[in-house]
Order: C-alpha cells, then sequence, then structure tokens
C-alpha cells in the first residue's frame, strides 16, 4: 500500500477530530469521533474552495484543533525507534517540530480529497480504565471492499492522545520508522532533520 492510500484513511479519522473536543468525563474516544464527525464533514466540504485557495488557513486549522491531540513526543520517538538513543535534547526538540509540521501540511492538504466515503465504527478494543484503547472503523469504498483503519490512543491527564494508527495493518509509525532508520543510518540525526525541514518548505 502506497503513501497516498495511508494519507486517504488518516484524512477520515482527522475529520472526527476537528471540532474542539468534549474531553468530560464519561466521554470516550469512540463517542468523540462519532459525534464530531458529521460536523466536521460538513466544515470542509463549506469550505474547501477557500483552502484550496489558502492552504495556509487549512494547515493552521489542522494545527490548531486537530493536532493539538496527537502526542508528537511519543510519536516522534515511535518513530525513531533505537535510533531515538542517538538524538541529542537540542536535536530533539527540532526533530519534533520538523515532523509536526510535515504531518500538518501533508494530512492538511488529504483532506481536501474527501469525497463522501462513509465511515463504519467497529467496536472498540482495550479497556478505558487501562488508559489504552484501539478505535476501530472502515471506510465504505464504491465499487470496492472497506478499509479497516484502526486508531491506537491512550489517556493522558485526563486526555486521550493519538500515538499512531494504522491502514490495512500498516502502521504510520512504521512506515516513517524505515525512512527515518535510514537517513540516520546513512548521513546522522541533523541530516533527518534538514530533510523534515526541507521537505516543510516545499509543501508550503
Amino acid at each position: 500500500m502506497n503513501i497516498k492510500t495511508l494519507i486517504t484513511g488518516f484524512t477520515l479519522m482527522v475529520s472526527g477530530l476537528l471540532m474542539q473536543p468534549l474531553w468530560a468525563a464519561g466521554s470516550v474516544p469512540e463517542l468523540l469521533i462519532k459525534q464530531t464527525a458529521d460536523d466536521v464533514l460538513a466544515s470542509i466540504k463549506l469550505n474547501k474552495d477557500e483552502y484550496n485557495e489558502k492552504p495556509g488557513k487549512l494547515y493552521a486549522m489542522v494545527d490548531e484543533k486537530v493536532l493539538q491531540h496527537f502526542d508528537f513526543d511519543r510519536m516522534t520517538n515511535l518513530a525513531l525507534g533505537r535510533y531515538k538513543r542517538k538524538v541529542e535534547i537540542d536535536q530533539k526538540d527540532q526533530l519534533v517540530s520538523a515532523f509536526r509540521s510535515l504531518l500538518v501540511r501533508t494530512y492538511a492538504k488529504a483532506l481536501l480529497e474527501y469525497n463522501d466515503e462513509i465511515i463504519v465504527y467497529l467496536p472498540m478494543r482495550g479497556k478505558l480504565e487501562k488508559g489504552e484503547v484501539t478505535i476501530r472503523t472502515e471506510i465504505e469504498q464504491k465499487g470496492g471492499f472497506p478499509i479497516p483503519i484502526n486508531y491506537e490512543m491512550y489517556e493522558s491527564e485526563g486526555s486521550w492522545k493519538v500515538y499512531d494508527l494504522s491502514i490495512d495493518n500498516i502502521s504510520l509509525v512504521t512506515n516513517y520508522r524505515s525512512s527515518f532508520a535510514r537517513e540516520i543510518k546513512a548521513k546522522g540525526v541533523d541530516s533527518l532533520i534538514k530533510t523534515l525541514q526541507d521537505r516543510n518548505k516545499e509543501e508550503s
């Protein structure tokens, strides 16, 4: 499966998180996604032309309303794998920042590709009291097989955070881990940071 397919699946999950969430007592991750999806998708459709013309507004909206609920430090560590031990403190801050910006630009643009696919919610795996769950959905495709998408979340200080997701059993973190490892092994951590920064400039 290529990165475009991965992005499309991730887009649909992000759509369910765009509205300001209700992280109140008693709310759960699966209910959050269900309750917000309809309003969010309507908003995207309403503003699609403006976001196409002014992608900066789309980036800002995603950064403010969606990605604040992602644990980028944990995602970066998972993407680095065993190479996280090679990252110095000052490098880590730059790396997390560049990785965050890359995801903002990549997935914000992917939002504009949403075409009214149907989201089917499956029973959640895991236990809320243990603070870690998997939200399971399928995206129905016209004339094709459903795409299974799982969202890995954990509870942190009363809020649920996304730290990974998988599509057809392909993990977002694992997808980046291989490219991160290749870059660090060949040229070092600073080279990886520069590569991500350069990609962000190209996407601006």
